[in-house]
């Protein structure tokens, strides 16, 4: 084995010596989606993706110049490693070059600065064809060619360019040089990060006539602005926050409208992946360039849920004299459930719940949305979905002293407070009122009771009848 080894390393030198001491430039290979086996889509919740490219390439003992046609526009170059799928069989990388400068009329021109072109006229006259040669003296703001006799600005006719330059590419394309051991085809991956490709995951809830079980759609929906599109490809999401340096490499970007397709599927298989969670979807699909598509994740239905009218304090009037707080005060809406049974249970990327309920007619209506993080199963999922039109508070300090203390630290204040809550609707309710309340406290009177939520939270939970109203009256002692 040792003996074999040697011969291997021998050889590799032999031909990195050959590289150093050939003139003749080595002839490029093209390779494109043709020649393209598999393609395997890994997409971060942050604008990333990893892209892992297998195709069928025909390779030169020595060296070879391959052009890789149809990376990511945005491809992130030094993250690109290339490598045969037969294994260790002795491929060396010499050198990669990401060609991102795109073939336009312009970007021809451009490069044929200080060359000759042909112009070709047509005489309106005979519609015959006169062709001259000039010399491209400058693109800046116009053209400006300079003929045999005189020089002219403008486009006076066609132009005709012998070739185009090596450096233009009509599609982004890593060009990458390297040694093989032998001749023949074989397997290749190139595999490389990219911006330009992202997902959010978008949920749709739909409420029961009583409020209390929801039917709960997810969706994955998929971005590309990538510059590259990848047929049938393997898809797989990653949720959670992955950590980058953040070095962007910012290349042009087609800010053209986006194309929508939404697709329906069977649900993505999930998976944990270090400490984060991986989705697979079950089939292969195609992500075409500049499109949004949406990918059916999971689906729950008859999820129990709680619904709650909260009346939200602050904690700044437990400090100074501040007489009427607030008239026709609105009381947040806000339902809860937990990611547990149901066709729950698994985590829940973060995203966008967005919740309807049907009318008498049957028509489903929209009802508020709000934003959830990731979620882990077993976790309850709390939503605001807007405010109560039918249900007000009024708020006042009805008194406020200071007891001690000279300043705001070591000071000790005792204030009182009346808060008025009214139901318009034909049905009892029940309101909770969460007051923040700072420093070290104590409820010295109360018309209702309190539980003590937390350490600096005081919690009310009032019946107000239909049609009718209720006053919470209560008196608290602070130390600061």
């Amino acid at each position: 084995m040792a003996f074999n080894a040697q011969v291997h390393a021998c050889g590799l030198l032999a031909l990195l010596l050959s590289v150093q001491v050939q003139s003749a430039p080595v002839p490029e290979k093209l390779s494109t989606l043709k020649d393209q086996q598999q393609v395997a889509v890994t997409i971060y919740n942050e604008n990333l993706a990893l892209i892992k490219d297998q195709r069928r390439v025909a390779l030169d003992k020595g060296v070879n110049r391959l052009a890789w046609r149809d990376v990511s526009a945005r491809i992130m170059p030094e993250t690109a490693l290339l490598r045969s799928l037969n294994g260790g069989d002795g491929l060396v990388l010499l050198e990669q070059n990401f060609d991102f400068d795109l073939l336009t009329p312009q970007k021809l021109l451009d490069k044929y600065v200080g060359q000759s072109v042909t112009v070709i006229r047509t005489n309106p006259a005979t519609g015959a064809e006169i062709s001259e040669t000039a010399t491209v003296l400058s693109t800046n703001g116009g053209v400006v060619l300079k003929f045999a006799d005189r020089i002219e600005t403008g486009l006076p006719g066609r132009l005709a360019f012998s070739t185009v330059p090596d450096n233009l590419r009509d599609r982004p394309t890593l060009v990458i040089s390297f040694l093989a051991p032998a001749e023949g085809e074989r397997p290749m991956e190139l595999s490389y990060l990219t911006g330009g490709l992202s997902w959010r995951a978008d949920y749709v809830a739909e409420l029961s006539p009583a409020d209390d079980r929801l039917d709960l759609s997810g969706w994955v929906t998929l971005t590309n602005v990538s510059g590259s599109s990848y047929p049938n490809a393997k898809l797989q999401l990653v949720a959670g926050d992955v950590n980058r340096v953040r070095q962007e490499m910012d290349f042009a970007q087609d800010n053209r409208i986006r194309k929508a397709a939404a697709m329906a599927a069977p649900a993505m298989a999930e998976e944990s992946l270090f400490e984060y969670h991986l989705y697979s979807m079950e089939r292969p699909t195609n992500i075409a360039e500049l499109q949004t598509k949406q990918v059916a994740l999971l689906s729950a239905s008859r999820v129990p849920v709680l619904k709650e009218l909260v009346l939200q304090g602050r904690d700044y009037y437990y400090r100074s004299s501040y007489g009427d707080l607030g008239q026709k005060m609105k009381v947040g809406v806000f339902v809860e459930f937990e990611n547990k049974g149901g066709g729950l249970g698994v985590p829940l990327p973060k995203g966008v719940i967005r919740v309807y309920k049907k009318d008498s007619a049957g028509n489903a209506q929209f009802v508020g949305e709000d934003r959830i993080d990731h979620t882990p199963r077993n976790e309850k999922v709390r939503l605001k979905l807007g405010e109560a039109f039918d249900v007000t508070a009024d708020k006042k300090q009805t008194s406020f002293q200071k007891l001690s203390g000279s300043s705001r630290d070591g000071a000790i204040f005792e204030s009182a407070f009346q808060i008025e809550l009214k139901n318009a609707k034909d049905e009892e309710l029940t309101v909770k009122v969460m007051e923040p309340v700072p420093g070290d406290w104590e409820i010295l009177a109360e018309s209702h009771p309190h539980r003590k939520a937390a350490s600096n939270t005081a919690v009310w939970s009032l019946q107000v009848p239909a049609r009718g109203k209720v006053m919470l009256d209560y008196r608290v002692r602070v130390k600061l």
